[in-house]
């Protein structure tokens, strides 16, 4: 049997099933289902749900038969997204879900995922002016290797530059190797990295 994909535009409709596709991405893009099986939403109250509710406009889903198995978000002004997150979002997480205690060393994956709710992570690389939205992407392994990846992130970075971004960033976790090749072929370069060789985050930018 065929499988018949079809993209469309986000809305806030989409969260538990985009929540799912941010679960089983994870774990540094592979499945992390066992490392969230207490929480599954837990990434994607900060990795998604935003972007699906803030700007729709720029949000694009990816369906087959089986469901949602893939998005592509973006934030046409990341100081002005993470703004409002802090204003609007966030403090429903931090009053839903305590900071964890005890030795950081010895905490869970979700654990520090549940920090985060409340030490947020609001960087962007410099020069901000040259590279001030960002994107995200993740996929079920059903939906890799068809090109909907690139299909998806040009229409968005195409939607970013009519609406007179100059450029875009991304944040790629060191560890999930697979997505750098992805990202060069698409013109992303390196801008900087932050942490260390095990943890670190990577982050690319694009001119438009």
């Amino acid at each position: 049997m065929t499988t018949s994909f079809r993209t469309r535009q986000g809305n806030a409709e989409d969260i538990p099933a985009t929540y799912y596709v941010c679960m089983k991405t994870g774990d540094h893009g592979k499945d992390g289902e066992a490392l969230f099986r207490e929480d599954p939403d837990a990434l994607g109250r900060i990795f998604v749900g935003p972007y699906l509710v803030f700007e729709p406009e720029l949000s694009l889903v990816l369906e087959d038969e089986q469901g949602v198995c893939g998005y592509a978000l973006a934030a046409f002004d990341s100081r002005k997204f993470f703004d409002r997150y802090e204003r609007e979002w966030r403090p429903k997480l931090v009053a839903d879900f305590p900071m964890p205690t005890g030795d950081r060393s010895t905490w869970t994956p979700l654990q520090e995922c549940h920090s985060w709710y409340h030490e947020p992570d609001y960087f962007c690389p410099e020069p901000y002016d040259q590279y001030p939205s960002h994107l995200h992407i993740d996929f079920l392994e059903r939906a890799r290797g068809f090109g909907f990846g690139r299909s998806m992130m040009e229409e968005l970075m195409e939607k970013l530059k009519q609406m007179g971004s100059p450029g875009a960033h991304l944040g790629v976790s060191i560890r999930n190797t697979p997505a750098f090749g992805f990202y060069e072929k698409l013109g992303f370069q390196e801008l900087v990295r932050v942490g260390d060789s095990t943890d670190g985050c990577v982050y690319l930018g694009k001119k438009l």
